[in-house]
């Protein structure tokens, strides 16, 4: 299972690149209040910048919160979103620790989905996809998890 890190941030310029091919590619959208990853300033230009994405709780707390179903548990941490089962209450927001869920004007939720596919696009080489172990989903067991 693999899951989107920030290992290289100090080389990050805050292109955005990230968040645009997130919003573009993955939500069909061109706007960064689409995108599943955000970068900010960490307090000025000559500090640097951070990325502010889905860390893959395993048990995520958004899903716990959510009252529709619409955010799953996915293997080795992370959630699955079906939007169509989503009412756009943003509990989901609210029950994340890390501020990686994020709410358009609309209150429609966007959070990382660990798809890769902003990878390709950051010029520096900020961000990663790393290979974790699966740990079992809340009622499965680790023979489960692995299949």
């Amino acid at each position: 299972m693999k899951i989107l890190t920030t290992p290289r941030m100090e080389r990050c310029i805050g292109c955005h690149s990230c968040s645009l091919a997130c919003a573009r590619l993955v939500h069909k959208r061109l706007s960064w209040d689409t995108a599943g990853i955000r970068i900010s300033t960490s307090g000025g230009l000559s500090t640097g910048f951070e990325a502010r994405n889905c860390l893959a709780c395993n048990p995520a707390p958004c899903v716990n919160a959510c009252p529709t179903g619409a955010y799953s548990q996915r293997k080795g941490g992370g959630v699955v979103v079906r939007k169509k089962l989503c009412i756009r209450c943003g509990e989901c927001a609210k029950a994340c620790p890390v501020d990686a869920i994020y709410l358009d004007l609309t209150s429609e939720p966007f959070v990382c989905i660990h798809c890769s596919r902003c990878v390709k696009y950051c010029p520096h080489d900020c961000i990663e996809m790393k290979e974790v172990a699966a740990e079992p989903v809340e009622g499965e067991t680790a023979e489960e998890a692995q299949s």
